[in-house]
């Protein structure tokens, strides 16, 4: 069988016939030209796991920075009629944290059902009489896997676990997903600079969303809705959570979701094998990389059989531990042909990756062991020149405000640094 018979597809009327997604195979070659490299990553795209479908029909706007994700995402909001269901990881008690509470309550109070899930952990510092008024307000609140094992419904008291996932979905029919949590600290966005003391470091957070219409929709909210259920939430109100999905843009998307719970990392697989099959290049951005060895086989192999593999990571974090356990495994790396490059004068929290000009990913999921083996993470896949060529202008871009780390200079790095990095990768593990 072929490539292009291999390929299925879902669409707003549901499967999509093995002789009409030939001819989508077609079409798309028609428009595009030589499409074997996008033929081979939506095959195995759909290799990975064919419960998860590719999703025809779809429209998508990039939203570069917090400034430009908390607009759309407040215009969803306002004009939300049946629900609004929002997962994060941090929801703080700040400027930006109570403009989300004001309109999520002030949707609440005028008929709109408000369910929201938030992670113990992550929202550690906000304090509780935050959540108790949206919960007075009458909107269903739900903490994921709390840090007292007497508050949870589960009979297991999973610490270690954690919701960080960053979903928002608004009456089934708008999805947003990304890096972005509820925090004052992405309001400024990267482009931004603060006065600041002589020295000190700017402020501005580099963080990349996606906004999302059409039948993929419903996948997302069906993550949603499993979380709930699985962290055993009170029965949502009934509301109309599937509504008929149209065709709103020519965006093929999966929805990938994966759980601590589940035997291995969808998001992990798909990454990795797209990494596996890429021919020619792979970029990516990512806030906190410590890669197990698999990862780094992958883009090792990748690099060394002539694929172009750039990294563009942070300069400076918020968890020097991380920084400093992911920067112990940057002379294996660029001695590969890895090319390494670290963003200034912003935090770089993005995670995202286009490899070879047909596949994308923008999500939750950081290039850590957290992510691939104790974290709840939410990622949608992208199948597509045209998105692909939006996400290569934007890694372009932070590129061009990054510092390309130097094999040999790197090797001459301080002795501070290099104990740092011996600490930081005992833990690599756990960070």
């Amino acid at each position: 069988m072929s490539r292009a018979q291999a390929v299925a597809f879902d669409s707003a009327r549901g499967p999509v016939s093995a002789k009409k997604s030939s001819a989508i195979i077609r079409e798309l070659k028609s428009e595009s030209g030589n499409i074997d490299i996008l033929q081979k990553h939506l095959a195995l795209e759909q290799a990975i796991n064919a419960d998860s479908p590719l999703v025809l029909g779809n429209k998508l706007v990039l939203l570069q920075d917090g400034p430009a994700t908390y607009r759309a995402m407040f215009a969803a909001m306002r004009a939300a009629r049946d629900h609004i269901n929002l997962e994060t990881y941090i929801f703080e008690d700040d400027g930006m944290g109570k403009q989300f509470a004001d309109l999520l309550l002030e949707k609440q109070a005028a008929g709109v059902q408000v369910n929201l899930i938030y992670d113990s952990v992550g929202s550690l510092n906000t304090p509780g009489a935050f959540f108790e008024r949206l919960s007075a307000g009458g909107i269903e609140v739900l903490e994921f896997n709390p840090v007292n094992p007497l508050a949870g419904n589960s009979k297991t008291w999973l610490l270690n676990n954690r919701d960080h996932r960053k979903l928002l979905v608004v009456d089934g029919r708008i999805a947003f997903i990304g890096g972005i949590n509820i925090s004052e600290s992405y309001s400024s966005g990267s482009s931004l600079r603060l006065a600041r003391k002589k020295g000190a470091q700017p402020i501005g957070w580099r963080d990349t969303h996606l906004q999302i219409e059409g039948p993929v929709v419903a996948a997302f909210q069906k993550l949603f809705i499993d979380t709930w259920v699985k962290q055993a939430g009170q029965p949502l109100a009934r509301k109309s959570y599937f509504p008929k999905l149209d065709e709103q843009g020519d965006a093929i998307v999966r929805a990938i979701g994966s759980a601590s719970a589940d035997p291995h990392s969808l998001i992990y697989l798909t990454l990795l094998s797209a990494i596996d099959h890429a021919e020619q290049r792979v970029n990516l951005t990512n806030a906190y990389f410590v890669p197990d060895p698999q990862l780094l086989k992958a883009l090792t192999d990748a690099a060394r059989r002539g694929v172009d593999v750039k990294l563009v990571l942070p300069s400076h974090t918020d968890s020097w531990a991380v920084f400093h356990a992911g920067r112990s495994h940057y002379s294996l790396l660029l001695r590969a042909g890895v090319k390494i490059h670290e963003r200034r004068g912003a935090v770089m929290h993005a995670k995202t990756a286009s490899i070879d000009g047909v596949w994308s990913t923008i999500g939750s999921t950081n290039l850590d062991w957290r992510s691939f083996l104790h974290n709840d993470e939410i990622n949608a896949a992208i199948l597509g020149r045209d998105f692909s060529a939006q996400m290569d202008a934007m890694f372009a871009h932070d590129l061009a405000e990054s510092d390309a780390i130097d094999l040999d200079r790197w090797a001459r790095r301080p002795l501070l640094f290099r104990l740092k990095e011996w600490a930081a990768r005992l833990a690599e593990y756990w960070l």
